[in-house]
């Protein structure tokens, strides 16, 4: 018999939860084989059975919560009987030896029997996390299996007894029991959505975070895209959008205010010299925020054609560990939502992220002291006042402001 365990997958990983099992028991596997799909803080992943064989026994069911090393699923050679399949042709004397209903009842009642809170209980893993989710202590709670084995249905039906623990539920559960009247669902976070939670927390109490803003006449780069689109396509075979515009003038920027592409390490400014701009893409689970390498060494078809491919990537949930590591600075576009103003939180350890926002027609007072309608655009960056002043991030977003607003420079240069 062998172990398929959680494999060391990154030096950044240590954890994840099981989303899929690609395998059931009794199916043959080769080595190499995918057999569950792993979900972890970044991104999701295959882990794939060491060892050729039969899956005799699923030991970790979908949604629990597993560490590297830990053992998953139990192969078994060709032709051997799974676990199941064992314990039910398990010996008559074997199963008398398990306690009677009315045995546990009285021994659930003698001190002795409270050890069995700790790691005696039998329970399969979606029993032990539906008692979790359910605040039930399993020793109070009743198998129907012959061989004492608790299984959901067991901690369902101790519940709806009230069998309940002597420590008192969760607020949130007592307000639903008071109020039954009020319709209300209760979901897992996914553990994509915990870390994501969890660093947002973590970058506004672990920095100094404000944010400046300021408003960028689109006139030109919409021009510039409408004459220029067909001739893009024909000769790249990818649209020009927004995107590259933005990321080079804030690659020029970055280069003018080193600072904004920098983080704290200790006591000590890493002032980075290349420009690995992440690019925040909202997927079904989250944000999740891949990287254009080296965005000063792209051309425009470039930046497109990679943006594309992140995007793709991200959304089909297959993105590479490598392809979210790193960043030197972000950009992020709440305006393809039809978002107004906004406040983008720092993706630390940058000190710098910005904000790109819908595109409105508004009255502009012209230098001539006309009045005409233009494409404006809000944008907002947000920074750590720890490494940058208030008038480097006003002048980084001018600066940007004017390059867009001027863009055939940044043509020139890519």
């Amino acid at each position: 018999m062998s172990e398929i365990r959680i494999p060391e997958l990154a030096e950044s990983i240590t954890e994840g939860t099981i989303s899929e099992w690609l395998v059931n028991v009794g199916d043959t596997v080769a080595k190499g084989d995918p057999v569950v799909e792993l979900e972890t803080d970044k991104v999701n992943v295959e882990v794939n059975s060491e060892v050729a064989g039969v899956i005799t026994e699923i030991v970790q069911d979908v949604d629990a919560d597993v560490e590297v090393g830990d053992v998953i699923a139990k192969v078994g050679e060709s032709g051997e009987a799974p676990a199941s399949a064992e314990k039910s042709e398990a010996p008559a004397e074997k199963v008398e030896e398990a306690p009677k209903a009315d045995e546990k009842e009285t021994a659930s009642e003698e001190p002795a029997a409270e050890t069995a809170g700790g790691q005696d209980v039998i329970a399969s893993p979606a029993a032990r996390k539906r008692a979790r989710d359910l605040n039930i202590d399993l020793s109070t709670v009743q198998a129907r299996d012959p061989l004492g084995r608790i299984r959901p249905e067991d901690v369902d039906a101790a519940a709806k007894a009230g069998k309940q623990p002597s420590t008192p539920a969760p607020k949130q559960e007592a307000a639903t029991a008071e109020e039954p009247g009020k319709p209300m669902k209760r979901e897992k976070m996914s553990r994509r959505r915990r870390t994501i939670a969890k660093r947002l927390v973590e970058a506004q109490q672990e920095s100094a975070m404000l944010t400046t803003f300021n408003e960028v006449d689109m006139t030109s780069v919409m021009n510039m895209r409408k004459e220029r689109q067909e001739q893009f396509v024909d000769k790249h075979g990818i649209k020009l959008g927004f995107m590259s515009f933005f990321t080079k003038a804030v690659v020029a920027a970055l280069k003018e205010f080193p600072e904004i592409n920098a983080e704290i390490e200790g006591d000590d400014l890493l002032l980075k010299e290349y420009y690995d701009i992440g690019m925040a893409v909202s997927t079904e689970e989250g944000l999740v925020v891949p990287v254009v390498r080296d965005a000063d060494k792209l051309d425009f078809a470039g930046i497109e054609k990679e943006i594309a491919s992140l995007a793709t990537k991200a959304r089909d949930n297959a993105l590479g560990l490598d392809e979210l590591q790193g960043g030197t600075f972000t950009i992020t576009n709440g305006g393809i939502f039809g978002s107004m103003l906004s406040t983008p939180i720092l993706n630390a350890p940058q000190v710098g992220i910005l904000g790109m926002h819908n595109i409105q027609k508004r009255a502009m007072v012209m230098p001539d002291d006309s009045i005409e309608v233009r494409p404006m655009m809000y944008i907002a960056l947000s920074y750590d006042h720890r490494v940058v002043d208030g008038k480097g991030a006003v002048r980084f977003l001018v600066r940007v402001k004017e390059m867009l607003e001027d863009p055939f420079d940044l043509l020139l240069e890519g």
